[in-house]
């Protein structure tokens, strides 16, 4: 049982959501097109792309991997043993973005973080990260006359730290760092439907899987390190909620961790906290809150004791993305067309997903433990969206997010999902093969 309201009102609340997704993605496109509206992005609003149709190695397997994903993902979904599931959903995800990645070639991989904005030339500069800690704040603002590049000044240094351990273990090419992320990538499947099955919604888990799987994320996954960082938040919360009903010291101190982690990774991840007290309040214990916000604040403290300041970072970065493009981003446009971005991203069907939590009343634990985590997924977006330290870019910045609205894909009627799929895969081949994406 998932919902005690007739099929016909809960058609209705996906029809509303589905058809919200699509008028926002069609508005966001077609209106700097009719209007001459300059929203300071690539040719491609809502996304950062451009027009540039074209096939390559990974078509033909893209295509496959598409045909069969539609024809038996839920069965397969449904009826594989659960840790067999979960492999088979790592192999598949990993599949799925390499398919996509490499219809430009190997480049599909390695070109992206091997931009100058990206993080893995100052990776591969750095000879002293403590060194680096220490004037790391001083090069955040753009007057300086050694200001960071793009990424690494608009992300606390944890991110810039795992690149230049790549490059120390000689994973700091652009292809070696971008299997990395990938990899990590095709995790985060695996840990969310490890957190859902854990708070009681294995079956919610098995009928989600699908689209947590094959979606159109996967074209961003492979080559942003915002994919690496949705991962880390991802098993941060798997971590949680199994210290939640198991009640161990042990895992509630590595999902602090890892969710400090992402703290140091993004400046927008400290909204996982809001996720966080959802698994808590699914779980009905709050047993890991002490152990988790200290080794969380721990991995803050160590970073400052090396020369890093959070606090005097926030001000340095507003003035940064302000005095840049971000700044130039027409609000009236960024507000909802981020919005359209994430349906790119996550795929209309997601918005499907979500509407159903307006409409569906639930007694079982699979469906309660869904409407938290799902919905803990849309306040995340929401204050995302309302800081404004989003304008644009959101496909891939809002990654961490993501999987989250996907959960809520289990609310949908079957014939709903099994179409909804076609819609995801195809949006997904569309993407890649249409549009020269910027992540």
């Amino acid at each position: 049982m998932t919902s005690t309201l007739p099929a016909t009102r809960r058609t209705s609340a996906a029809a509303w959501g589905l058809a919200t997704a699509v008028a926002l993605m069609a508005l966001a496109m077609t209106l700097p097109v009719v209007t001459g509206w300059n929203v300071r992005v690539n040719s491609f609003p809502p996304l950062h792309a451009e027009w540039d149709p074209r096939v390559g190695w990974g078509t033909v397997p893209a295509l496959l991997l598409a045909v069969l994903g539609v024809r038996h993902a839920a069965a397969l979904a449904e009826s594989l043993p659960w840790r067999r599931l979960l492999l088979v959903v790592f192999l598949v995800g990993l599949a799925w973005m390499l398919a996509l990645a490499f219809v430009d070639g190997s480049h599909g991989v390695s070109q992206i973080l091997g931009e100058p904005y990206e993080y893995l030339r100052t990776a591969r500069r750095t000879t002293d990260l403590h060194a680096t800690l220490q004037e790391y704040v001083g090069r955040i603002r753009s007057e300086e006359p050694r200001h960071w590049p793009v990424h690494v000044a608009g992300h606390p240094p944890g991110a810039l730290t795992f690149f230049v351990a790549l490059d120390r273990v000689g994973l700091g090419s652009g292809f070696g760092a971008g299997m990395v992320v990938t990899m990590l990538a095709a995790t985060t499947a695996v840990a969310v439907l490890v957190t859902a099955r854990v708070l009681g919604a294995e079956g919610a888990a098995r009928r989600a899987a699908p689209f947590l799987v094959l979606g159109p994320a996967a074209v961003w996954q492979s080559v942003s390190a915002d994919a690496m960082f949705a991962a880390t938040a991802a098993w941060g919360i798997a971590c949680l909620a199994l210290a939640a009903t198991r009640r161990s010291p042990g895992r509630s101190v590595l999902a602090g961790l890892l969710l400090g982690c992402c703290v140091m990774m993004s400046y927008g991840l400290p909204l996982l906290g809001v996720l966080a007290v959802a698994v808590l309040v699914v779980a009905r214990s709050w047993f890991p809150l002490v152990p988790a916000a200290v080794a969380a604040l721990a991995v803050v403290i160590v970073f400052a004791v090396l020369g890093f300041s959070y606090l005097e970072a926030l001000p340095a970065i507003h003035d940064r993305y302000f005095e840049g493009v971000g700044g130039r981003r027409p609000w009236a446009y960024w507000m909802w067309g981020d919005l359209a971005a994430l349906a790119f991203s996550a795929g209309p069907i997601a918005f499907a997903g979500v509407a159903q939590l307006a409409r569906v009343r639930f007694r079982d634990a699979g469906t309660r433990t869904v409407a938290w985590l799902s919905g803990a997924g849309v306040a995340m977006v929401l204050l995302a969206d309302l800081s404004q330290m989003s304008r644009a870019e959101v496909e891939r910045i809002w990654l961490p997010f993501v999987p989250w609205l996907l959960l809520s894909c289990a609310l949908l009627p079957e014939r709903w999902r099994r179409r909804g799929l076609v819609v995801q895969v195809v949006l997904a081949l569309a993407v890649q093969h249409l549009l020269l994406t910027g992540w």
